[in-house]
């Protein structure tokens, strides 16, 4: 007797479960039990008991039925709240107020329960401390006995993205010394770089955006180099695994030598780039050119390129090398040294990761 009430009660949990659960049918007849999270118009995404997070194609999701309420987007910028059941191409939305709406699937750009709708709107006016990721490298050598030298390097990025903006950060340094009798020069390296950009979206791919970038650099008799600038950007590839963005502007630029100082307008022209390789690592890549309008044929070129591997949630392995090309460096007047025209900097090891 007790065996049979308790398969009459295992029966009548699997049945009510069944019951106060979201289910997805896909084209080839599965069906997914569980509590739908969110759709992007390109997947959707269900937390099942036994298989955890399952993401499906949403071209491949015949119907939809869910116990609890949907947010669900259309492309006119509204919002529908209250389970859905779908028939046929449509989506019928139980509203409390307004009881059923019909949703065309076509005009359908998002589907987000509860939780995924808070996190999502947060996103939208997120304060000026959140959203940041980014990282920091920090290298260090030392050597003794028959040889005497010391080597430092150093590379941060900060990034905060949004719906509407991105603010994003970085800087690299370079130092190093032969202590030993005699050496000559007694700093090989020391060099260091940084700056921030900020750009805002005017439309889904035009954006403005505003930048200042410096550079110090002891061996190119650089005292310091400043560059202010802006300009617009185009959005060529925009997606959760690659961005490719292409940009074009003004910049003043200031640049202090041992032997001269002078400032002049540039124009700036130039791509980036962001490619996620698989789940782990990061790929980035930056390219410029300044041509210096006030002075014909004289120009400065940048290049930088990184990788970031992920270890752990916040260890990781990165790669940072950076080209910079300037056609006039001018002559040591002391020692009569002409710097040559390329500075190339590559920092490596463990990289310390936050997100904030």
């Amino acid at each position: 007797m007790c065996k049979l009430r308790c398969l009459v009660l295992l029966s009548l949990f699997a049945v009510s479960s069944q019951l106060f659960a979201d289910q997805i049918v896909l084209k080839n007849g599965d069906r997914l039990t569980g509590t739908i999270t969110k759709s992007d118009g390109d997947t959707l995404l269900i937390k099942t008991d036994l298989a955890g997070d399952v993401t499906v194609q949403w071209p491949a999701v015949q119907g939809i039925t869910s116990t609890q309420p949907l947010h669900v987007a259309t492309k006119d910028g509204k919002t529908v709240v209250g389970a859905v059941t779908t028939t046929d191409d449509t989506l019928a939305v139980s509203t409390p107020a307004n009881g059923t709406v019909n949703v065309d699937r076509a005009n359908v750009t998002a589907l987000r329960s509860d939780a995924e709708q808070a996190a999502y709107d947060k996103s939208l006016r997120p304060a000026l401390w959140e959203g940041w990721t980014g990282g920091a490298t920090v290298g260090f050598a030392l050597t003794g006995g028959n040889s005497e030298t010391k080597s430092l390097a150093i590379a941060f990025t900060g990034d905060r993205k949004t719906t509407h903006d991105e603010i994003s950060m970085y800087t690299n340094t370079v130092y190093n010394t032969n202590d030993a009798a005699g050496a000559v020069p007694h700093v090989t390296a020391n060099a260091t770089q940084g700056g921030a950009r900020y750009s805002r979206n005017l439309t889904k791919q035009v954006f403005g955006y505003g930048a200042a970038d410096f550079q110090t650099d002891a061996l190119q008799t650089l005292n310091l180099r400043s560059v202010l600038g802006g300009g617009l950007g185009y959005h060529l590839i925009n997606t959760s695994k690659t961005t490719l963005d292409l940009l074009a502007g003004l910049n003043y630029t200031r640049e202090n030598y041992v032997a001269l100082s002078r400032n002049f307008v540039a124009a700036s022209v130039g791509e980036e780039l962001m490619r996620k390789l698989g789940a782990t690592t990061v790929l980035t890549e930056k390219m410029y050119v300044f041509p210096d309008l006030s002075n014909t044929g004289q120009y400065r070129a940048t290049f930088n390129f990184g990788t970031v591997t992920k270890i752990s949630k916040w260890l990781g392995w990165q790669n940072a090398f950076g080209d910079i090309y300037v056609t006039n460096p001018p002559a040591d007047p002391t020692t009569g040294f002409r710097p040559k025209l390329n500075d190339l900097q590559l920092t490596t090891g463990l990289n310390f990761s936050f997100t904030h």
